[in-house]
């Protein structure tokens, strides 16, 4: 988009109009670079992080098989699937774009902050849209989706921006536990069970802060305080392990096996931390972790309205 406009400029300077076509599909070419940094920028490794806990929450919630795809249900899934990741991420990059100048992790799965009008657009209509979601569910979910929306700004946005307070950073990502508590409020007509929303925003909190480790160094840098600069690499992997071992034992109350199968995630910070594995390449396993778990979990809420041995020939 931007060397297409320059070359125009170039062109008028030079008492020459350019070609109408040429204009057209380096436009067209604009455009689609710009798409394809949308992509980019939405974190597709992660968009089951939102659009996960709505699978989660929709079949624990639901009362019968018959109630897993509905309109409402299906719409929730595909706004916390890529828009809500747009505007989650997005609004992170605009007001982390001098820091990530600095974090070699925006290279190559992630990318740097390359803002135009198209994405700057496309991350407010996704904000919008969030919007659009308290129109098709109840007022009990309502809670859930608007905070979600204020803490998606609060954590990257001033005058709040969590992301640089120690432990706020890591609090404020229960926003991640939001959708799938909105998620079960809409089917369920109910608010979910204190300790399965304390439980799911507890891992939050562990896997925001895991996912800090390997900016530790860019983050000091930078000048940026977070849980994991103020506590260093080791303190960080047992904070983690704390978390994460709080949020099994949380769900441990709702279901013994929901916190046995929670149980994986302080085994595998455990393991991370007394291995040579690196945590930058840690990183890049956990969202695998995270889709067998989240199906594993969902799987779980289905075979509560209809049992296995039903599906079974």
């Amino acid at each position: 988009m931007i060397s297409a406009v320059s070359d125009q400029n170039r062109s008028v300077e030079d008492g020459q109009s350019p070609p109408v076509e040429e204009d057209r599909n380096r436009s067209a070419s604009g455009g689609s670079e710009g798409l394809r940094y949308l992509l980019v920028l939405s974190r597709p490794r992660f968009w089951l992080y939102l659009a996960g806990p709505v699978a989660v929450g929709v079949t624990y919630g639901i009362g019968d098989v018959g109630e897993l795809f509905t309109p409402v249900t299906v719409a929730l899934a595909a706004y916390f699937l890529v828009p809500a990741n747009v505007f989650l991420y997005g609004v992170n990059d605009v007001f982390d774009a001098d820091i990530d100048e600095l974090n070699p992790k925006k290279e190559g799965r992630e990318a740097r902050w390359q803002g135009s009008r198209l994405v700057i657009g496309a991350v407010v209509a996704s904000g919008a849209l969030g919007l659009v979601t308290l129109a098709m569910t109840p007022r009990v979910a309502w809670p859930y989706l608007l905070g979600f929306l204020v803490l998606a700004v609060g954590y990257s946005a001033p005058p709040a921006r969590f992301k640089t307070t120690p432990l706020l950073d890591s609090l404020s990502n229960g926003l991640y536990a939001l959708p799938g508590a909105a998620a079960y409020a809409t089917v369920a007509g109910a608010h979910p069970p204190f300790a399965a929303l304390a439980g799911a925003w507890l891992w939050t909190m562990g896997m925001h802060t895991f996912s800090a480790i390997p900016d530790i160094e860019p983050d000091r840098a930078a000048g940026i305080d977070t849980t994991a600069t103020l506590l260093g690499e080791g303190p960080t992997y047992g904070y983690c392990f704390a978390a994460w071992t709080a949020a099994a034992g949380a769900f441990w109350l709702v279901d013994a096996r929901l916190g046995a199968l929670l149980g994986v995630y302080p085994v595998f910070v455990a393991w991370v931390a007394r291995s040579s594995v690196s945590v930058d390449r840690a990183y890049w396993w956990f969202p695998a972790l995270n889709t067998v778990v989240g199906t594993l979990l969902s799987m779980g809420g289905l075979w509560r309205v209809y049992p296995l041995w039903e599906a079974l020939p």
